[in-house]
């Protein structure tokens, strides 16, 4: 069954860490872009980090350089996304997604082919 399943979305506090997985099953890891893309309270979706198909390099949203991590792993099917230093701005519905080609950063998520049904991440005192 091809399908994306996020994990890992929690309370934390501003200045702290998560990281979220993205069980991935029924296609191949490296035949498409993956994304994090997150929607937070009364926003559009914005994606805020990309792996390139193939192994062709990672990329992330302004508002989260240096601070969030993506990692791809084939021989397991997952994709993560390290956060740290996080702000209560982060606070956001983050999905797991794919797509067949590089996607505008606020791109609905009717543009991606698949997506997950979203972890929670909320940041706050």
């Amino acid at each position: 069954q091809v399908q994306l399943v996020e994990s890992g979305g929690d309370l934390v506090q501003p200045g702290g860490s998560l990281r979220l997985s993205c069980a991935t099953s029924g296609f191949d890891l490296n035949s498409y872009w993956m994304y994090w893309v997150r929607q937070a309270p009364g926003k559009g979706p914005e994606w805020v980090s990309l792996a390139a198909v193939g192994g062709g390099g990672t990329y992330y949203g302004d508002p989260v350089k240096g601070r969030f991590k993506i990692f791809r792993d084939v021989a397991k099917n997952t994709l993560d996304l390290q956060m740290n230093v996080l702000r209560p701005e982060d606070t956001a519905v983050y999905y797991c997604a794919r797509a067949r080609s590089w996607l505008a950063k606020k791109s609905p998520l009717q543009d991606y082919d698949l997506w997950g049904q979203g972890t929670q991440v909320t940041v706050s005192a």
